[in-house]
């Protein structure tokens, strides 16, 4: 099996520009995907997309959080652990000490501060469907290929946030949705080639891309990072650049969505 497209959350939310977080461009990066999947469909054997799938109650919604006078967080407020340990922010349902611990983890890994998003990808809604310009062309491919696509589902737990594919960004060993998922990454390496799309480029796709760095490396290599399709968060256009650095260094190739295979 040689070629793989793996498309990181190519959701309306996301990639419509009425969409709740839209990344811009997105809407862009969508056609130009769709095309070069239409222009390759008979050398892409496989069709991976990964999908956001929230709750309204998430870690990193405004309703999850309260402060003293009852109010909610606005949308791209940063909470800490010393605000939590302040009482600035509150969990709602009263858990501190596990919204502690998982603050307390995301500082000590030196990740992302916790930023409150938009109400974004609620599960069941049109929000979280992937958008219609991309699974058209999805659509096709199936159909002419007569292949078989796949919709990988992350982000249901609600206490933590889940941006990369394989797992979230603090696991809980009870929760088995959390833990590293080697299923989906023992997919992609039957492949030669993947190419990476999808949004955003500053979050999901980087966060996808560093969890293989210590797991499975051997990944990292077989990747082509479609840079044409997929975008950053408005205000994090530089966030992942280490992660894009260090993926080139161990092999990862660049490419635009020109690019016929």
């Amino acid at each position: 099996m040689k070629n793989a497209l793996f498309v990181i959350d190519p959701q309306n939310d996301f990639c419509e520009n009425t969409g709740s977080l839209y990344v811009p461009g997105a809407t862009g990066d969508m056609t130009r995907l769709a095309s070069f999947l239409r222009r390759n469909a008979d050398k892409i054997e496989n069709v991976i997309m990964t999908a956001d799938d929230h709750q309204p109650n998430d870690i990193s919604h405004p309703a999850f959080w309260v402060d003293a006078q009852g109010n909610n967080p606005a949308p791209f407020t940063s909470i800490s652990v010393e605000d939590v340990n302040n009482k600035v922010w509150m969990p709602v349902d009263g858990n501190v000490s596990r919204t502690v611990a998982y603050l307390s983890e995301l500082k000590a890994a030196g990740k992302y501060a916790h930023t409150i998003w938009p109400v974004h990808c609620l599960s069941g809604t049109n929000g979280a469907d992937i958008c219609k310009s991309f699974m058209d062309a999805v659509l096709e491919w199936a159909a002419q290929t007569k292949g078989y696509y796949t919709i990988v589902r992350k982000g249901a737990y609600p206490y933590s946030e889940h941006f990369g594919a394989f797992k979230a960004e603090v696991v809980n060993p009870d929760f088995p949705e959390t833990m590293f998922n080697y299923k989906l990454a023992d997919e992609l390496n039957k492949f030669d080639t993947i190419y990476i799309a999808g949004e955003a480029k500053s979050h999901c796709v980087a966060n996808t891309i560093s969890q293989l760095f210590d797991t499975m490396p051997e990944l990292v290599a077989k990747l082509v990072i479609l840079e044409d399709a997929m975008g950053c968060v408005a205000g994090f256009e530089h966030a992942a650049d280490a992660v894009y650095q260090t993926a080139k260094d161990r092999g990862a190739k660049f490419a635009d969505t020109s690019l016929t295979i």
